[in-house]
């Protein structure tokens, strides 16, 4: 079986486990259980929001700022008329 089957059959029973264990764990342990679960469950999720919003600002802190248009246009012009340059020279190599 090919490998990447293996893994999203893998995910989907673990992901499975997971939400019947959380289930039991809420509706039918103890009271102390469900609210330790709940706990847990907030926390990690707010732990792992933390997590991508900070990745996220790191990332805009730590990318450099995009070229301006302008700039961009202007170089672009540069190696059009280097490009027109180069065929001209061609050209009148050939003639």
């Amino acid at each position: 079986m090919n490998r990447d089957k293996i893994v999203g059959i893998a995910l989907i029973g673990g992901s499975a486990i997971v939400a019947i264990l959380v289930i039991y764990l809420l509706f039918l342990a103890s009271y102390e259980i469900a609210i330790l679960t709940m706990k847990i469950i907030i926390t990690l999720a707010v732990v792992v929001l933390a997590a991508v919003v900070g990745w996220i600002g790191y990332t805009l802190a730590t990318t450099p700022p995009p070229k301006p248009i302008e700039e961009i246009e202007k170089e672009i012009e540069e190696e059009l008329k280097k490009l027109e340059q180069e065929q001209k020279q061609q050209e009148q190599k050939k003639a």
